[in-house]
């Protein structure tokens, strides 16, 4: 199998200004080419779009207003975790040799098909996320004490990361009391708790190490890679403190990169919810069970960016089909030593940790220079 390395990124502001998918997904694509000079639309075998969108053909549209004419172009619609799915189906197209350069970029609206689920009966009329977040904060709550203070740690953290991010859609940063004083939406899950919709894109290049330095000096390498899909429906969950699809899916992705969580040295965690965080550290193996509301808050206190330097979902904004590819470019330019005020010394592996609908999918990746 042949290594497959990040070699240019390109991302847009997270707004709620009115655009079209077509016009999103495309934003994202002119500074990838300018970040890599010796790119040429000639050189991109594969397209790829990630999103929610329920528009179709969006891989060919997005390659014919890019002057791309790729051999393989199509879309991973994944709910949340469909960046990361994206790339993982990129990496197999150039991993397998179908592929050399594969160009992927994802994009959502704020009014994205995929915030609610209307299919699933089992969730009866709690259907929008809010709910199942505040099943999984119950739960922790009551087998580890978590606290709606613990909670508030990981939204004030993650908005004071996101003030140093210029792709932010926040203007300002919320401080903890402001969080424990957000309106409440359930009993344990206050609006400052809640990562917010918004419109975004994000795209990412993947090379074969045969051609990646043509593109970029010291590539990063894709490592390692876990998935799991547990169900559809919300109701599969066998343990609500937990999340079964992000600890399967790590397991694997450090088995592939033949490391431990101990050697990671910066981490994007899907905090679609406060309580999302807390338990992503304790499956991801970042901390022991019970633990990860204080990791996190000893991280606030030191002011330390090594879980979400970007400011996370909270608070930087999700976009859907944007949001894993966007916690990928961030792994990659901490590892590149590009990540201005965020940049984490001596960075060289990062994880990222993206999951959809309560956990019922998850994707894991290592990389590492």
């Amino acid at each position: 199998m042949r290594r497959v390395g990040i070699v240019s990124a390109g991302q847009t502001k997270f707004t709620k200004d009115d655009s079209s998918i077509e016009s999103l997904l495309v934003s994202s694509v002119k500074p990838l080419f300018d970040e890599s000079k010796d790119l040429s639309q000639k050189d991109i075998d594969v397209v790829l779009t990630s999103t929610n969108s329920n528009q179709k053909y969006l891989a060919n549209i997005v390659s014919e207003l890019s002057g791309i004419s790729p051999r393989i172009a199509h879309s991973v619609e994944s709910l949340c975790n469909s960046g990361t799915n994206c790339i993982v189906s990129a990496f197999s197209y150039i991993a397998s040799g179908l592929a050399d350069v594969a160009l992927v970029v994802g994009a959502e609206k704020t009014d994205s098909p995929g915030l609610v689920l209307d299919w699933d009966v089992s969730r009866g009329q709690y259907k929008h996320p809010i709910y199942w977040s505040s099943l999984f904060t119950s739960s922790h709550m009551r087998k580890y004490g978590t606290t709606l203070e613990d909670l508030a740690y990981v939204s004030a953290k993650n908005h004071v990361n996101g003030r140093a991010n210029p792709f932010s859609y926040f203007d300002r940063s919320y401080s903890f009391e402001d969080v424990m004083a957000s309106k409440k939406l359930t009993d344990n899950v206050r609006l400052l708790d809640c990562s917010m919709p918004c419109n975004g894109s994000a795209s990412i290049l993947l090379a074969s190490e045969d051609v990646a330095n043509k593109f970029k000096e010291k590539p990063v390498w894709i490592t390692g890679i876990g998935q799991k899909s547990i169900s559809a429906g919300f109701t599969k969950n066998s343990d609500l403190s937990s999340m079964q699809s992000t600890s399967i899916a790590a397991s694997d992705a450090f088995s592939m990169a033949r490391c431990s969580p101990r050697e990671i040295d910066v981490a994007e965690v899907h905090d679609a919810f406060s309580i999302c965080e807390i338990m992503a550290l304790e499956d991801l193996g970042l901390a022991e069970r019970g633990r990860g509301a204080k990791i996190v808050r000893d991280l606030y206190e030191t002011g330390s960016r090594k879980v979400n330097p970007r400011g996370g979902l909270i608070g930087t904004g999700h976009p859907l089909g944007a949001t894993g590819i966007a916690q990928t470019i961030e792994a990659y330019r901490q590892i590149c030593g590009e990540s201005g005020k965020r940049q984490i010394d001596g960075a060289r592996t990062a994880l990222v940790h993206n999951m959809s609908a309560a956990a019922t999918s998850s994707t894991v990746m290592v990389l590492r220079s």
